[in-house]
């Protein structure tokens, strides 16, 4: 069985459901894991795209903030869902496809704008967060397993526009590239898109706040396609939808595929 996923923040998936719409009629992704829906789980606009074959849904919404669903073509069961760092939040929910394979969609806390957890609460939560997922997945080493979403880091020096320019800039900091590399040790997850994609500059977000996004692209890899090892040889044709981040009233986000072959 071979599988195409996306993963997207469309920030909002009631005012964005033209390109959700857009995206799964150009691009058809058997599985779309979406984040940032600010929704609650009734009010998510299934009608549209069930009309076009997604008629499997997972989801954890929130009235206005965060907010994780899964769309699939192929029949897919709610696997788990978890909050960690006890947030109160809707940021992580995982289905199961009929071919056995968990995939897990995440949205981690942004952070705020102070890498400092003593003056900046949101920074904590952050950290906190993402120790929560590394000792789950330390707990229960999970197999045949996909996560994506999300997970508001840049790790890599090309995964910014500017290493230099970005090393005290919440997303880049040395801090949290090194929680979102325990979490990937945790449970030997394995950077799909990299794999793919080894070499150059490589972004999924753009600031709202440039003026012109696409000529300044100061972008940043925020948006992850990871597999456990036993299925990771099988992930292959990563690539980001750049241009989604032009359609009429964007996210600020691109989608990031790949395919499988399991």
């Amino acid at each position: 069985m071979s599988f195409t996923l996306a993963t997207w923040n469309i920030n909002s998936v009631r005012l964005r459901e033209p390109i959700v719409l857009k995206l799964l009629e150009e691009e058809a992704p058997d599985v779309l894991c979406l984040q940032e829906c600010k929704s609650p789980v009734e009010k998510i606009p299934l009608e549209g795209f069930a009309a076009l074959g997604y008629t499997h849904m997972v989801a954890r919404g929130q009235k206005g903030y965060n907010g994780v669903a899964i769309l699939s073509r192929i029949p897919m069961v709610e696997a788990e869902s978890f909050d960690f760092a006890e947030l109160g939040h809707a940021r992580h929910i995982a289905g199961q496809l009929e071919n056995g394979v968990t995939v897990h969609n995440f949205y981690v806390p942004a952070g705020g704008d102070v890498p400092d957890r003593e003056v900046n609460e949101k920074f904590g939560q952050k950290l906190d967060y993402l120790s929560d997922m590394r000792d789950h997945f330390r707990r229960e080493k999970p197999s045949k397993s996909i996560l994506v979403g999300d997970l508001n880091i840049a790790p890599r020096e090309d995964d910014v526009w500017s290493h230099k320019k970005l090393l005290k800039v919440v997303s880049h900091t040395p801090i949290e590239v090194e929680a979102l590399g325990d979490v990937q040790d945790a449970a030997g997850w394995v950077d799909i898109t990299r794999q793919d994609i080894p070499e150059g500059q490589l972004y999924s977000w753009w600031s709202y706040r440039a003026r012109d996004w696409d000529v300044a692209d100061k972008g940043r890899r925020l948006d992850h396609v990871w597999a456990t090892s036993d299925i990771s040889n099988a992930g292959h044709g990563s690539r980001v939808v750049r241009d989604a981040r032009g359609w009429e009233k964007p996210s600020d986000h691109a989608p990031v595929f790949a395919t499988f072959d399991l």
